[in-house]
């Protein structure tokens, strides 16, 4: 072969490797204490929602639920990631199990992405999406938690934007960790394998 094709291959195929390699270390499965595995992704949590209103973990129990991270002045992942939201949760219906299913918007934007700043975006989205925010702190703390990136990137102009994880997360009744979720696959396989955990 070429060796013009070949070190760019090789090149290639060390970093999907190693990005396969950090993919599962960072989702796998811990043990904790006495036996079973629990998920190390996910914990603890109160924020403010887009109403003002406080939000914990514990005000989710029972119901499976999205988590995404984003924020309001995100160009393209973050409005495209919300319209699948919106759609999954269209393709869900009104039916009881379909008013189970949560989903969670984070900012990593919290000095921009005020309650009010979040509920005009959110507008524009399904009603079942509830945006959160909070002080640096509080947010820092849900991004570590369910190992998210997050990183404030300076723009020429003096403005900023902001890199973070473009994952969502698929969360169980009692605030577990599922795993990954395709929410680019058809809207009404998303609704069915989201309702498949009420």
């Amino acid at each position: 072969m070429n060796r013009r094709i070949v070190l760019p291959l090789v090149v290639f195929l060390a970093g999907a490797l190693a990005l396969a390699a950090a993919a599962i270390l960072t989702f796998s499965p811990t043990r904790q204490g006495g036996g079973t595995g629990t998920a190390s992704v996910g914990g603890p949590f109160t924020l403010t929602t887009q109403d003002g209103k406080p939000l914990s973990d514990t005000d989710l129990k029972g119901s499976p639920f999205l988590v995404f991270f984003g924020f309001t002045h995100c160009p393209d992942v973050c409005p495209t990631k919300l319209f699948e939201i919106s759609e999954a949760l269209r393709a869900a219906g009104e039916g009881d199990k379909a008013k189970k299913l949560k989903a969670l918007f984070v900012t990593v934007d919290p000095e921009r992405d005020t309650p009010e700043a979040l509920k005009s975006y959110l507008g524009s989205f399904d009603p079942r999406i509830v945006g959160l925010t909070g002080d640096r702190a509080a947010v820092d703390a849900v991004i570590k938690a369910y190992r998210a990136y997050a990183k404030k990137v300076p723009l020429k102009d003096g403005d900023y934007t902001m890199d973070h994880t473009a994952l969502v997360y698929l969360m169980g009744k009692d605030g577990s960790f599922i795993g990954a979720f395709n929410i680019e696959q058809p809207p009404a396989q998303a609704a069915a394998e989201w309702l498949r955990h009420t």
